[in-house]
């Protein structure tokens, strides 16, 4: 018989006649009588009053009815702590069982059981099952150190557990080591700045060992502690995914996901010249595409993390388009999920098969389904430019189909295709105008409304369409209502004197008898403009449109790269960061791609980038250079997060070292000679060790460095200026300026209040910038500050926030809190601040160097009315950290060579001429990065004149 009887019972008095039971000397009726209590407790019934009856019978050597005794007692030590004392002994007494199933079961419930009082009697057993003869027991003690350090952490750290369990990672017995792995994980994500995983080669070859006889489980815990390691270089990336391939043909699933984040994120360090490079890509298809043939669920998990891996690496899979097509009993969920990979795969070479697909979803029956295909045909035209006139037909013949949801669809793609393609498609206009009153959905009447504004010269009876939506103005949604402002003002200003009438029309109804401020705002801007200036109307009103990019919905390159370290979690399928959905954040550590390396031998590589420029592989995101308000608006304006924030692997800039590496191979041969001032030499050789050798035409009056070199004084401050006027800000003023003192930034405020009330609770947060510049504490003003008071502070700055090349370079868009208000400013910042102390080359390099950048690099600018000499200039630079490497003089002119480094590693060499007697110097910048030129130049001329 099944134990189902035990939960069928209704007797009253129960409890009475199950304590006479466990008190029975027979072992069957003992153990009837525990299963009963089981039963009972499991139905939510209270049988804690039976607790000394059920810890008695623990004293037996049943197997059976002891695990029934440990679960009870897991239920109930908690409610009664005291009696729960009562159960130590046997504990005790079980750790040393010769049996090690009994060892393991007494640890496994003494973790479980969460009682204060009772933690401290488990230290000594737990101690002795971690250092067990057998296995099993030790990965059973392995994980109560977790559960043990979760109820109190102090204890575990002043007993040591925690060492025992890093020695635990080299244990003979693989599924010891991933309990250990996992134990491990779970605390130190519990205490992010303990370093307990101190991962290094000879641990992670331990880990890879293990890898290979886990369980799944602990295989899957292994791959996940391999994925918080950063290897030391390109090889030993090379090396650990050469020993994780094998997991991509495991049966479950979870295994490979956690493959393919630790390949993923390992990835990033290889570089794309290497044939491993290349067999890892056509590796990583087959289990991607594998995953697709599971059940709906598991297929949903693999998509959404699929568009992930599409999105960092889209040749992965770009030859496996034919999986992502729809079968027609996938659900819906995976369908949606499919098409958005399908566009995101579409090339020039799959896009015909792509779009037979797409035109056939578009005749299915799901409703949705079919608006979304629609709209992927339009997200063709506009990503692969010779599929345009393909997709444009199609949208067509969908448009004849006459079906009402098709044709509205079709014509808000359509307008998103006038964006991209300007004066190509616009003979359709007149197929969509004769669609015009089948248009119910807000969106469609909004894209037809602006389709007709836009083309109102090549529509005759343009004013009559914008009539006809006039009638109903104020049943239509707001978006319909602004959208047809726009339009008939773009009319008017097209074809004045037809349109008159019809544009003080729709300006009373937006202004006088529209309570929709934002509708109300924009009549009254356009009534303004039209009648104080119809010029000025017509420049921004009929402005030229930026085109539209072809991803508008990539994820954001930073967030992306967090999300690829997440593969295979729930992050990966709601396409956020943890610290978005977990309540709390407890444990929730940021993590970020490791940056890309060069080793020794390779070449610069690839991916170097100038500050900031997005990598080849990201497409650009809209917008692309972050509007002030779109960026600063999401950010969080408490005070800043302690640690160093996300490293941006498309943009991070000081990542590879911009001289590209091995300039000591550039130390070869003897040089024939330097010619000239600018260095123009024979052959790319460089100068050998020995300086004192005798030389070619003049190398060593070259580098005859004179000793007067300045002492260091301090960078150069610039006076003060406001930034945010009090206007503005509703009374509170902000002026400034950037300081470097022994290398550290600050940026020095002074607010002022000019309101007539108090003003508290001041935060600063910066937008994304192209030196990563970010506040490196949160800003302290002490005490409230009073009207007319003025308060002086000085905002430490880091250079290891998010980066994103600005125009111009030195932009630093700024938001400022307080209890009033959030504040908007830009300001530029000099940048001689960023100029680092170690930036001084050794002449050797510095030649090398010189040579090595190719000469279009080279800009030379002119500084004019500076009455200094070589000694002073050299000195006054000195002090802002632009060091002279040499100095010589040639035909009666002083050449100074300088060195001067950047905050994210970039090098910048220069050559400054001085004439004695001419207040004008010229200057020569060379620089991997051309861009910062022009600001360097900047900085000298305000370093030497002030």
């Amino acid at each position: 018989m099944t134990d189902s009887k035990y939960f069928t019972t209704t007797k009253k008095g129960e409890i009475f006649e199950l304590k006479a039971e466990l008190n029975s000397d027979k072992k069957e009726k003992k153990k009837e009588a525990v299963k009963k209590v089981i039963a009972s407790m499991t139905v939510g019934k209270d049988v804690s009053a039976l607790f000394p009856d059920v810890v008695n019978c623990m004293q037996t050597d049943n197997l059976e009815l002891k695990k029934l005794v440990y679960l009870y007692l897991m239920n109930y030590a908690k409610s009664q702590p005291d009696m729960a004392i009562m159960a130590v002994n046997t504990f005790v007494k079980d750790c040393e069982d010769p049996n090690p199933l009994i060892r393991a079961l007494a640890v496994r419930t003494m973790g479980c059981i969460r009682v204060d009082k009772i933690t401290e009697y488990l230290c000594e057993p737990l101690r002795k099952c971690l250092k067990d003869e057998d296995p099993y027991v030790r990965k059973t003690a392995a994980v109560c150190v977790a559960k043990l350090h979760d109820i109190n952490a102090q204890l575990v750290e002043d007993q040591g557990f925690l060492d025992t369990l890093k020695d635990l990672i080299s244990d003979s017995n693989p599924m010891v080591v991933a309990n250990a792995v996992a134990a491990l994980s779970e605390i130190a994500e519990s205490h992010p700045s303990s370093n307990l995983l101190d991962l290094n080669p000879q641990s992670i070859n331990k880990l890879l060992t293990a890898l290979n006889e886990c369980t799944e489980w602990g295989q899957i815990f292994i791959l996940d502690c391999l994925a918080n390691y950063t290897p030391k270089d390109d090889r030993e990336a090379q090396s650990i995914c050469e020993r994780v391939t094998p997991r991509l043909s495991h049966a479950n699933s979870a295994v490979v996901l956690s493959a393919v984040k630790v390949l993923m994120k390992f990835m990033e360090m290889l570089s794309k010249d290497l044939d491993y490079y290349g067999t890892l890509l056509k590796k990583l298809a087959p289990p991607l595409v594998t995953l697709l043939s599971a059940e709906p669920e598991l297929q949903y998990v693999a998509l959404r993390n699929i568009n992930l891996i599409v999105q960092k690496r889209p040749e992965i899979l770009k030859h496996e388009m034919k999986v992502f097509f729809v079968k027609y009993n996938d659900p819906i969920y995976v369908k949606l999920e499919k098409l958005d990979i399908m566009i995101r795969l579409a090339s020039q070479a799959n896009i015909a098969q792509v779009l037979a697909e797409l035109k056939e979803y578009a005749t299915e029956v799901d409703v949705d389904f079919v608006r979304k295909a629609v709209r992927a045909i339009g997200r063709c035209a506009i990503k692969v430019e010779q599929s345009a006139e393909r997709c444009v037909s199609t949208l067509l013949d969908l448009i004849q189909t006459k079906v009402n949801y098709v044709v509205q669809e079709a014509i808000v793609v359509i307008k998103d295709i006038f964006r991209k393609y300007p004066n190509k498609y616009e003979s359709v206009i007149a197929t969509l105008c004769e669609n015009l009153d089948s248009l119910d959905e807000p969106e469609a009447r909004a894209a037809m409304i602006w389709i007709v504004g836009e083309y109102a010269e090549r529509i005759d009876n343009a004013d009559e369409l914008l009539e006809s939506f006039l009638e109903g103005f104020h049943d239509e949604s707001t978006q319909v209502q602004l959208q047809l402002l726009t339009a008939i003002v773009k009319l008017f200003l097209k074809k004045p004197t037809e349109t008159q009438e019809l544009v003080q029309q729709v300006l009373s109804l937006a202004t006088q008898d529209s309570d929709n401020p934002d509708l109300r705002d924009r009549g009254y801007i356009y009534w303004r403009l039209l009648s104080t200036d119809p010029v000025a109307a017509k420049e921004v009103v009929l402005a030229e449109k930026p085109l539209i990019s072809e991803e508008t919905d990539l994820i954001e390159p930073t967030l992306l790269d967090e999300l690829i370290c997440y593969i295979g979690t729930l992050a990966s399928v709601y396409h956020k960061p943890p610290s978005a959905f977990v309540e709390g954040g407890r444990g929730v550590v940021h993590k970020s791609l490791p940056p890309r390396t060069a080793s020794s031998e390779s070449t610069e590589s690839p991916e170097t980038a100038p500050p900031g420029a997005p990598s080849g592989e990201q497409p650009d995101v809209i917008p692309a250079q972050g509007d002030l308000l779109g960026d600063l608006l999401n950010l969080d304006l408490g005070p800043p997060v302690s640690g160093p924030p996300l490293a941006t692997s498309s943009v991070q800039m000081g990542a590879v070292d911009l001289l590209g590496g091995g300039l000591d191979s550039l130390m070869g041969d003897e040089p024939e000679g330097i010619g000239g001032p600018n260095f123009v030499t024979p052959p790319a050789a460089a100068v050998p060790a020995n300086l004192g050798a005798p030389m070619g035409s003049g190398l060593s009056d070259l580098f005859d460095l004179t000793s007067g070199v300045g002492t260091l004084s301090g960078s150069y401050v610039a006076p003060k200026t406001v930034w945010l006027p009090a206007m503005k800000a509703k009374g509170l003023e902000i002026s400034g300026t950037f300081t470097r003192q022994v290398g550290s930034i600050s940026m020095d405020l002074q607010l002022t209040n000019k309101a007539l009330q108090v003003m508290t609770d001041f935060a600063i947060q910066f937008n994304r910038n192209s030196f990563g510049l970010a506040p490196a504490a949160p800003l302290q003003v002490h005490a409230p500050l009073s009207p007319n008071q003025t308060v002086e502070i000085s905002l430490p700055l880091s250079t290891v926030g998010s980066v994103m090349k600005m125009e111009p370079l030195n932009n630093l868009q700024v938001a400022v809190k307080n209890n009033i208000d959030v504040f908007y400013f830009s300001t530029l910042y000099p940048l001689h601040v960023l100029f680092v102390e170690d930036g001084k080359m050794d002449r050797q390099t510095f030649l090398a160097t010189w040579k090595d950048i190719p000469n279009e690099n080279e800009t030379q600018f002119q500084i004019r009315d500076c009455p200094l000499n070589a000694e002073a200039a050299s000195s006054r630079l000195q002090s802002s950290n632009i060091f002279t490497v040499a100095k010589r003089n040639v035909e009666g002119q002083d050449m100074l060579y300088q060195s001067l480094k950047l905050t994210n590693g970039i090098w910048v060499l220069a050559e400054l001429r001085i004439q004695p007697g001419n207040p004008s110097f010229t200057l020569s910048l060379k620089c991997r990065a051309p861009e910062v030129s022009q600001h360097v130049y900047q900085a000298y001329e305000t370093i030497l004149k002030n």
